[in-house]
């Protein structure tokens, strides 16, 4: 059965749809720029969808590794990117596309010194994440090419048998 919420004294008002229970997938999309500012909009951005979801678990670590592979993207690239957060009970993914095909080495890190100015983010990728990787994308009939760099944050224990579908 489906509930509907409407404000009584708006005459205007549409009835809201319910909330999507957690264990149903969703997926959301930010495309920027090439602009410094925009690790820290996917840094909000990413912070509000997991707030709306009730997934703030996640969101330190998501967060932090956003901020990561949107600041690399920015930095290293010179066209737009896109981060994509895509919910798989219990598992988040977050993707993050730019318009360079190189890839970073994607084997295990090698240490760097506490002195180093860079080279830090696939220590901390690694560190962090619970899963990551990233693949080049060859330029094709629908766009550019570029690559794509992700990782995957799980719940640390199931949600509740009321949550999931």
């Amino acid at each position: 059965m489906s509930s509907f919420h409407v404000q009584a004294d708006d005459p205007y008002s549409e009835p809201a749809p319910d909330s999507l229970p957690l264990a149903a997938p969703w997926a959301y999309e930010l495309h920027f720029p090439c602009d410094p500012r925009s690790p820290g909009i996917a840094r909000l951005t990413l912070r509000a969808v997991l707030a709306a979801h009730h997934l703030a678990e996640l969101g330190d670590r998501a967060e932090l590794l956003t901020t990561e592979l949107a600041t690399n993207s920015v930095r290293h690239t010179k066209g737009p990117a896109s981060v994509r957060l895509h919910w798989l009970c219990p598992v988040l993914r977050v993707s993050v596309w730019d318009m360079s095909p190189d890839l970073p080495s994607l084997a295990p890190p090698p240490p760097v010194s506490v002195h180093a100015d860079s080279g830090r983010g696939l220590v901390i990728l690694d560190a962090v994440a619970d899963r990551w990787g990233g693949c080049a994308i060859g330029e094709g009939p629908y766009g550019p090419g570029g690559k794509t760099m992700w990782f995957e944050l799980a719940l640390r224990q199931a949600p509740p048998p009321t949550l999931v579908a």
